[in-house]
């Protein structure tokens, strides 16, 4: 019988524990839409970053993001308290660990979905945490998804693409690899993923 969770013996019986799945590859490779869905399907719980931005109209601090003082994220650094994180344009983001253990200590399974660099320093930190990559069959079928969009510059789509190839060459440290050519049948390919 395969359970979604996995098992750790203790005194007097067993401890469920969830998994830690996290999800990376190129923008368009589709696994915004996967891992939503995924995550509604199996009623996963949303993992709540960290950043130091400003909150946008209507976002709600602990439900969108935990918004910290730039102070206060450092300090959070200094004592290892991230998964991983990233300045990006000059505000921080990152994956709390205590978010991330409590759920998984209730035996709920937590998806992250991180850049590829994000994904490889969580593992380090996290042995037994599960790397899933998707990636489009070819570089083509890549560039017609990002222009399909209608909502980047020609610049940016050539710079998504510069990235997506140095994405790729992450791909062989990941556990398992998703070709996304098909939202339902990468919904499933990731649903049995989580529940082997």
């Amino acid at each position: 019988m395969n359970f979604p969770y996995s098992y750790k013996k203790i005194k007097g019986g067993f401890s469920m524990k969830g998994k830690l799945i996290i999800v990376s590859g190129p923008s368009g490779s589709g696994k915004s839409t996967v891992t939503k869905l995924v995550k509604d399907r199996l009623n996963i719980p949303l993992s709540i970053s960290a950043t130091t931005r400003q909150p946008r109209v209507g976002e709600i601090d602990g439900k969108d993001y935990f918004f910290l003082t730039r102070e206060i994220f450092e300090q959070k650094i200094k004592n290892d308290e991230f998964y991983e994180y990233a300045n990006v344009h000059g505000n921080y983001y990152g994956t709390l660990k205590e978010v991330v253990e409590s759920n998984l200590n209730k035996g709920l399974n937590v998806i992250l979905e991180i850049d590829v660099q994000g994904a490889l320093i969580a593992k380090k930190k996290k042995k037994d945490a599960i790397l899933v990559f998707f990636r489009t069959k070819d570089m083509e079928t890549l560039e017609n998804r990002l222009r399909n969009r209608k909502t980047d510059s020609e610049e940016v789509i050539q710079l998504r693409l510069k990235n997506a190839a140095k994405e790729l060459e992450y791909e062989p440290e990941y556990d398992y690899t998703i070709i996304n050519n098909d939202i339902e049948q990468s919904c499933k390919e990731l649903i049995n993923i989580i529940n082997s």
